[in-house]
């Protein structure tokens, strides 16, 4: 790979430049995050699972949720150590909110990589114009409009490495890249890939060392750590039933069959709009660098993967991916413009996409979700938001409560709260029912009518009823220890 002549260093001006954008995007998410939770949109899974987990760890004791159940700890679902870094801001306010500021940040600082990296290639505007195209690109959005998720963690980090491998920083690229393993186990694959990169940038030591880690990290993470930690005693995250049983399974099954295998990577209309929305706006771009091989575990695993939510673009999982795929894409475009001398792509294809991104958001509310906040048609606190406040205002202090996914959030900083049927038959002593809801949350939800009748054969009496549909119960029952020091040292 050819080498490239490093920039000049950024001057006061280009650092206060990136940094109102950085700002500006900051002020629009920020927003964004407070009205959602204000309105009760933010949810138990994740932003209550999440906060329950750092909140703990704040507190100096493992990351038992009871959101997930009595008990639980968050390490034996999925392993990501590096939520204990969060701990010290809880310490200066104990606030879910206080993990939207902490996404917020790791998003922001994506953009420092990726500009230095556009910069490089294609000079200072077409850095800021490729950077504000990304902070409003749709994986940023939706993670935003997701409040908080531990992916986020990845985001900038893979960002620097691709920065430090293009500016032949080896040395930094290899050492950040086992970090990702304390992110989340199945970046242990990507890890895997990072060294197939470092292979065409011809290290071959530290391909093979990278490899070897990714596949031992994921391997040790699976089938010690996790177990470890599990309730069940074992990793449960195995969802690509369509290629086999088990990862060897599936490895056999990729192997044998392979055109089948491609063929289920566009079996759904879900799958082939993840497919047009990732690349079709980048004109297919990324596809020419060798970059776009790290995104290709995590986006492969989520096409494999057997659960629908995992192909659609509203969601979390698209973060990581972004800055892989626009630094691909910027590395690319680059190429073309040196052997073609088409000067005007270096300002007027991230032009194009910051263009796209702004109407997008504009009229396309359901992937760019900000657009409501940059409407204003979510400034306005409804009565049902109302009502949920009323409900929450009931609830006392260091009680055991089940709540609906919406109610969650609102309840984690100050009682054992866990969602309808999954804290057991025998701590909660309030009930929050949503019967607005098609369904309460979590793993196997129970809909309003099954927790309502749940709780009239547990004992429960109705505190308030029908306050736009939200109901609050009671039972007469002596207070946990489970519950009263939950929250204590």
């Amino acid at each position: 790979m050819q080498e490239q002549n490093p920039a000049p260093g950024m001057t006061r001006a280009h650092k206060i430049h990136l940094a109102l954008i950085m700002l500006g995007a900051g002020l629009l998410y920020l927003a964004h995050s407070l009205l959602r939770f204000r309105n009760f949109e933010a949810k138990g899974y994740d932003l209550g699972i999440f906060d329950q987990a750092v909140r703990q760890y704040a507190l100096f004791k493992a990351p038992i949720v009871p959101i997930k159940g009595v008990d639980f700890n968050l390490l034996g679902d999925h392993f990501h150590p590096i939520l204990a870094t969060l701990a010290p801001l809880y310490w200066i306010w104990p606030d879910p909110r206080m993990l939207n500021v902490a996404l917020i940040l790791l998003l922001l600082a994506t953009v420092i990589p990726v500009y230095l990296f556009a910069r490089k290639h294609l000079g200072h505007v077409a850095g800021l114009l490729f950077s504000a195209a990304l902070l409003l690109w749709w994986p940023f959005q939706a993670i935003v409009n997701w409040d908080f998720h531990e992916i986020a963690f990845g985001v900038p980090l893979v960002a620097w490495i691709i920065w430090a491998m293009d500016a032949r920083r080896y040395r930094l690229a290899f050492w950040l890249s086992p970090v990702l393993l304390l992110i989340r186990e199945d970046l242990g694959i990507t890890i895997v890939a990072i060294g197939i990169v470092f292979a065409f940038h011809r290290q071959w030591l530290r391909a093979g060392l990278l490899m070897l880690i990714g596949i031992t990290g994921y391997l040790v993470v699976t089938s010690v750590l996790i177990p470890m930690f599990s309730p069940e005693g074992t990793f449960s995250y195995w969802q690509f039933t369509a290629l086999g049983p088990t990862a060897g399974a599936a490895i056999a099954f990729l192997v044998s069959h392979p055109l089948k295998s491609f063929a289920i990577l566009f079996n759904h209309e879900l799958k082939w709009l993840l497919w047009i929305i990732s690349f079709v706006p980048l004109a297919l771009l990324p596809f020419f660098s060798p970059y776009v091989i790290i995104g290709a575990p995590i986006l492969l695993s989520r096409l494999f993967n057997d659960r629908l939510n995992t192909w659609g673009p509203v969601y979390q999982y698209d973060a990581i991916l972004a800055p892989i795929f626009f630094m691909a894409a910027i590395q690319v475009l680059a190429k073309i413009i040196r052997r073609t001398g088409w000067n005007k792509l270096r300002v007027g294809f991230p032009a194009y996409l910051l263009t796209l991104a702004l109407i997008c958001t504009f009229f396309v509310q359901s992937v760019f979700p900000l657009g409501r906040t940059l409407t204003g048609t979510n400034w306005t606190m409804g009565e049902y938001a109302q009502a949920q406040a009323r409900a929450i205002a009931m609830i006392p202090d260091n009680v055991c409560v089940e709540a609906a996914d919406n109610s969650v959030p609102h309840l984690v900083s100050r009682t054992y709260v866990g969602l309808h049927g999954d804290i057991g038959n025998d701590l909660s002593s309030w009930m929050i029912i949503d019967f607005n809801a098609s369904e309460l949350g979590g793993w196997d939800p129970l809909t309003p009518p099954q927790a309502y009748a749940r709780a009239m054969k547990l004992g429960f009496t109705v505190v308030s009823a029908d306050d736009h549909g939200i109901w609050v119960l009671h039972r007469d029952i002596p207070n946990s220890p489970v519950c009263s020091s939950y929250l204590s040292r």
